[in-house]
């Protein structure tokens, strides 16, 4: 099948490296201009901007800093003049311990929530102003996560609260912002093999990662990276408000 997103503006958040890269690759294969965010890795970024191609771009912000994914849309959405589709990818998960001190458990958990669903529900608010002050339809694509559903260890009990809460306010946009030709949906993915993911996989082995995958080898980002496109589409509409699993057969429900 044959997708072509050209002439649509795509913010990819966390696309420097990971899921976003791969998820950016194949929107800008179809003709999507994309808008690479990225905190650190500027040589990446740049690098990605550039083999893109269709006049993709570059742009910094640490989402984990108050005020900087509304001023991250702001920039892109005057740079490029318009956005049409959000894909909230950016996401950290931060092991902490129960039995860590309290400050260190709190910090933890607010760094966690900011990055994972403060800074996307602001981009999310962002996004509806802009495509019902445009009086056009628009798209967000979430990237949630199993753990959202079935829970986590008790290090990353942070990680899935964020990703959960991340679930009910897509759903919420969908049912209350449809009419106006807005659509939102949930991606979760299982593990994914990933830089952010390697910290777990250190912690407690690459076996028992994949220990209960149905599939023969881990899910990688390219994976992720065809339905998204075929979401950003517009030929799945009428599934907004729903949740995409992609794990490698690891949760169903």
């Amino acid at each position: 099948m044959y997708i072509n997103l050209s002439g649509l503006n795509i913010l990819v958040t966390g696309a420097s490296r990971g899921i976003g890269k791969a998820v950016a690759t194949k929107l800008a294969e179809a003709g999507a201009t994309i808008a690479i965010h990225y905190n650190k890795n500027v040589r990446e970024a740049e690098n990605l901007a550039h083999i893109l191609g269709n006049e993709s771009k570059a742009f910094q912000a640490d989402l984990s800093l108050p005020d900087e994914a509304s001023k991250l849309f702001d920039r892109i959405a005057l740079e490029m003049g318009s956005i049409e589709i959000v894909i909230n990818n950016a996401g950290v998960a931060i092991p902490a311990p129960i039995n860590a001190s309290e400050e260190d458990w709190q910090k933890a958990w607010d760094d966690t929530m900011m990055v994972n669903l403060t800074s996307p529900a602001v981009i999310c608010r962002k996004a509806i102003d802009h495509f019902l002050k445009r009086k056009s339809s628009g798209r967000i694509i979430n990237i949630s996560s199993r753990a959202a559903f079935r829970g986590d260890q008790a290090e990353y009990m942070a990680y899935a609260a964020s990703k959960a809460g991340l679930v009910s306010l897509t759903k919420s946009i969908a049912r209350a912002y449809g009419k106006d030709g807005i659509k939102a949906f949930v991606i979760a993915p299982g593990f994914v093999r990933t830089d952010m993911a390697k910290e777990f996989m250190d912690m407690y082995g690459e076996e028992h990662t994949k220990g209960d995958v149905a599939l023969e080898r881990l899910t990688e980002p390219k994976d992720l990276a065809p339905l998204i496109t075929f979401i950003a589409s517009g030929m799945a509409d009428h599934s907004t408000g729903s949740t995409f699993d992609i794990n490698a057969g690891s949760y169903m429900h």
